[in-house]
C-alpha cells in the first residue's frame, strides 16, 4: 500500500512539473563559463528536474549498497557466533556432571 501511495504522489508531482514546464515555453538566456545561448525554459525546467532525480537516485543507490554490505558482514558474524555456540554446547555435553555444575556455579557467581 505504501508503494502505491508513493507511485501516486510521484505521478502527481510529474504532472505538476509537466504543467509548469508547458506554461513556460519562452526562450531564456543561459550563461555558461565559455559563452551564452538561448534555450526554451521548458528544457531548462525538465533538465533541472531530471538532474535532481538522478542525484537523489544516486544517493539512494549508495545508501542501499552500504546497507547491503553491512548486512552481509552481520550475517557472516551471526553464522560464526552460531557455530561457536554449537561447539560450546557440544563441549558442555561431553563434560561430566560435576564439572558442568561447577561451570554453572562459576557463571552464576560472575553474573
Amino acid at each position: 500500500m505504501k508503494r502505491q501511495w508513493s507511485l501516486v504522489v510521484a505521478i502527481i508531482f510529474a504532472l505538476i512539473i509537466a504543467l509548469f514546464a508547458v506554461i513556460n515555453v519562452e526562450p531564456v538566456q543561459v550563461d555558461y563559463l565559455f559563452g551564452t545561448s538561448e534555450w526554451p525554459l521548458i528544457l531548462i525546467i525538465l533538465g533541472s528536474v531530471l538532474m535532481g532525480g538522478f542525484i537523489i537516485a544516486s544517493a539512494g543507490v549508495v545508501r542501499i549498497l552500504s546497507v547491503q554490505r553491512k548486512l552481509k558482514s552481520t550475517e557472516k558474524e551471526n553464522i560464526k557466533l552460531k557455530e561457536e555456540l554449537e561447539s560450546l554446547k557440544g563441549e558442555q555435553v561431553s563434560l561430566p556432571n560435576n564439572e558442568v555444575q561447577n561451570e554453572e556455579e562459576k557463571q552464576s557467581e560472575n553474573s
